[in-house]
Order: C-alpha cells, then structure tokens, then sequence
C-alpha cells in the first residue's frame, strides 16, 4: 500500500490524523447532508488547512504550493467531498489581490478565516454610496456552508478594465442566503449549493479581480494562481484513486466468488489491470508534483515562471483529473459485482472520481492550448 507523504506543518497534535479518521467514517454521512458537518470542518482548521496558504505576516504557513496539494490528496485518499471542500485553502492565494488593510481585517481574528467563492454566471453591481450594491444568484458554493466568507463574481458599468478576468465581491457570510440544491452522483458532500445576495453593499476595498497581481511577496503569491486553482482540485482525484486501489488491495485476496472463481487476488486479469492501474497513477502523480516543483523552485530563484511551465501546470492538472477517474474505474470494474452496490467504498470513489474531470478548470480544452503553446502558436484568452 502506498503512503502519501506530508511535509510537517504547524498543526496541534494528532488534529490531521483525527480529521482523517473522521472524513474516512463519516464520508457518507456527509454525502447524505450535503455538506461536512460543522465539526469536521473544524478539524480542517485544526489541521492547519486554512492557514497553509495564508500568509506569515497575518499568522499563517505560508507553505509551498507542493506541500499544500499533498495535504490536500491525502486528505482525499480518505473522503474526495472532505478533500475537495479543504482545497479552498487555497482561496488565500488570489485573496492575496485585496489590498493588504482588507486582508489583515479578514485575518484580524486568526489565519483560519474560510472563504468560498462563486464566480458565474457575474451579476450586476450597482455604485451607491459606501461602495457596490449586489444582488443575485451564483452557483457551484463548495464549501459554503462552513464559510466565514463568501465572493460572488459581479461586473459594473462603466467599472475599470480587468483585462477580460472576474470581478469579485467579498461579504461575510451572514450576509448570504443558502439555497440548497446540490443533487449530483458524486461529490456529494462539498455542498455545492447555490448562494442569492439581496442588496448588501460591498465596499469597495472588499473587490478584487480575481488572477490580479497580488499586494503581497514572496515566491507562494507569485506562483501562477489559476494554475493553481486548477491543481488543488485535480489531486483530488489522485487521493481518490489511490484510495480505490489500496481498498482493492485490502480485500482482493479474500473475495470468493459464488461462481467458485478464484479469489480476485489470484486472478491473472485482475493482477494485470491493477498493476496497470498503480503505474498510472503513479506517473500522473510524478508529473504533477515534477511540474509544481520546478515552478516553484524558479520563484525561489527570483526568476518569473514561464508560459511553457504554466502550460505543464494546466496539463499536468488535467491529466491527472482523468487518470485518478480512470484508475478508480478500472478498480470498479476489477471488483465485480461488489462495486455496484450503494454503500461499498469503490462505489463512493467511482462517484467521486467522475465530477472532478468535469470541472471547467480541467476540462478538455486544456489539452488543446497546452498543444498550441508546444507549438509556439497564441494560446487562447487567459491560459494558461
């Protein structure tokens, strides 16, 4: 069985291991609520998922981009809703483009501060006194129901110019009404419901345009922050896939079958495609944390990150979105009949496994503009 390594970080105790045990035996529970429950999310904070991308300045880790996404897949080897809900961690990143007052408001109370942000369909905003009103109905709010904070996309007439990229607003919480309406085959439990704003106003220092130039240094805040909001989600699907394999692993080699067949283990097929499987996701995951090292590792040196390493980036995120579903179907399909029923853990995987490629941040499209810079042509708008 394969272990995901994580590099220390500033956690108390044994807060992730809790975390795990309780994303691992409550993953079904959470699917059927639509949400993680209230106390598991503050095992996320204690685990230090909140702060990790926050910066020193305001109390966080500050980690590098690397060590957050293995926190984030192992935390997914043990439920993907759990995992794809902590990869919003992340959020501190393009948060890191309010200005710096805004954010030492938003961390005033501690670096655990949760934010989700919705960005489509963008609604009008009005100018009033005090800053924008807003109003509307955003979808897909994972997260939103352990937020401190939410940002909703908006667009003004007659605003600045931001260069084709979102306009955000950022509220507290409280401000916004919940619709629950989450009903997917998978990735149940991210709640990913829609939010409506009814005429709050945003003031003005509370916007920012999402993938601007961040008011903050260091080598974390200049790393490419689409990219990045592309990788936290793909290795989702490698904690999950990982996870179907070792539970193949785990009872393989005890399944009889009513047919009198070997036991899964013994069989030369199931062998075959599982050792098939480990290489595969294998090499998908070398590639992810090879392309997230050497951009890294040229921020460090000062040096700005290429458009052919934010390309390895998007692609090695997209492909590592189909492998971990690919890996995670095959392991089905090596279960037999034990897959398909509702309360079997490669079930729960396969679900999960399937919504992550889906997402617009890795959709197949990306493959095509990755071709075109290899090729030196003009990639499209905004990719990488």
């Amino acid at each position: 069985m394969a272990v995901l390594e994580v590099q220390p970080m500033q956690t108390s105790g044994d807060a992730l291991a809790k975390l795990l045990a309780a994303a691992r035996a409550r993953r079904g529970e959470f699917a059927a609520n639509q949400q993680i429950s209230a106390d598991v999310v503050e095992l996320l904070k204690s685990a230090g998922v909140y702060r990790a991308c926050v910066a020193k300045r305001f109390g966080g880790d500050e980690v590098s981009p690397s060590e957050f996404l293995r926190l984030i897949e192992k935390i997914s080897a043990a439920d993907g809703s759990t995992g794809w809900v902590a990869s919003f961690g992340v959020s501190a990143m393009y948060l890191a483009s309010l200005p710096v007052e805004t954010q030492a408001q938003m961390y005033a109370g501690g670096p655990d501060s949760i934010f989700s942000g919705m960005i489509f369909p963008p609604q009008p905003a009005i100018p009033v006194e005090g800053g924008l009103e807003v109003s509307g109905r955003w979808s897909w709010g994972s997260g939103s129901t352990g937020a401190d904070y939410i940002g909703v996309g908006i667009k003004v007439d007659g605003g600045s110019d931001t260069g084709g990229l979102p306009l955000v607003a950022v509220m507290p919480a409280e401000r916004v009404r919940i619709e629950r309406n989450w009903d997917v085959i998978g990735l149940k439990g991210t709640g990913s419901h829609d939010v409506v704003v009814d005429k709050v106003v945003v003031p003005r220092e509370w916007t920012f345009v999402r993938g601007a130039k961040p008011n903050l240094d260091g080598p974390l805040y200049r790393y490419p922050a689409m990219s990045l909001a592309a990788q936290v989600l793909a290795v989702v699907a490698l904690g999950v896939g990982r996870a179907a394999i070792d539970e193949l692993l785990a009872y393989a080699g005890g399944r009889t079958s009513i047919t009198g067949a070997p036991v899964l283990a013994d069989r030369a097929n199931v062998q075959t495609d599982l050792a098939r499987a480990e290489a595969q996701l294998r090499s998908a995951r070398a590639f992810f944390y090879e392309a997230t090292d050497d951009a890294y590792a040229t921020l460090q040196k000062g040096d700005p990150v290429s458009v052919q390493q934010q390309a390895m980036l998007r692609l090695a995120a997209s492909h590592a979105a189909r492998v971990g579903e690919d890996v995670t179907y095959a392991v089905y399909r090596m279960s037999g009949t034990s897959g398909i029923f509702e309360s079997h853990p490669v079930a729960h995987y396969l679900r999960d496994a399937l919504i992550v490629p889906q997402h617009a941040f890795l959709a197949d499209g990306t493959f095509q503009s990755v071709g075109k810079v290899l090729f030196g042509l003009t990639p499209p708008p905004g990719f990488p």
